[in-house]
């Protein structure tokens, strides 16, 4: 933002990013095929970082049932099956030289409430980072004040703004989060 102005659009826009982590997230929990999306949010502890699945392997999806996970660096591998077992995805991995294979079980219906499970924390972490954009957002807004850049009336018709934002924000999560919740208890 730039100083002396506020801007509702980037208060959006952060939020639109909590909602889109969220999609991405939600994408990788499974209902019963297999699916690169799965082992996506996955990060590993690589060269002293944390890297995502995709910097450090190739993943495909040979049958309906089974992921593959072509590490290309064999030091890496022990560090890929931790991270996918620590996952919470229930998945586990087994390994053959730099390929590492993950075949996805049937679904049962405690399985399913435990994705439903993860799926809530996603949907919580993407709320607090939209709780996060308010908070920086409503704070923009007083320093603003405070500097003389705005008046009363601006802050209080930004303030509604960004109250407006969040709430549709949330309801947005809210609706992703059902719409999920459904797709994994009705496979």
């Amino acid at each position: 933002m730039k100083p002396g102005t506020f801007d509702l659009a980037d208060v959006k826009r952060r939020m639109q990013g909590a909602l889109n982590t969220l999609k991405q997230e939600l994408s990788g929990l499974r209902t019963g095929r297999a699916s690169p999306n799965l082992v996506e949010p996955i990060h590993i502890e690589a060269y002293g970082s944390n890297m995502p699945m995709n910097q450090v392997a190739t993943v495909s999806v040979p049958e309906a049932r089974l992921i593959s996970i072509q590490v290309w660096d064999a030091s890496l591998v022990k560090a890929v099956e931790k991270a996918i077992r620590d996952s919470n995805l229930g998945l586990s991995p087994s390994t053959e030289g730099q390929i590492v294979r993950i075949r996805i079980p049937e679904l049962n219906q405690e399985r399913r409430q435990e994705l439903v499970k993860v799926g809530h924390k996603y949907a919580e972490a993407a709320r607090i980072a939209v709780r996060h954009g308010r908070r920086d957002g409503l704070d923009h807004l007083k320093k603003l004040q405070k500097d003389g850049h705005v008046s009363e009336d601006e802050i209080k018709r930004h303030e509604g703004d960004v109250q407006k934002a969040t709430d549709q924000a949330i309801t947005d999560i809210d609706q992703t989060l059902a719409t999920k919740e459904k797709e994994i208890m009705s496979v």
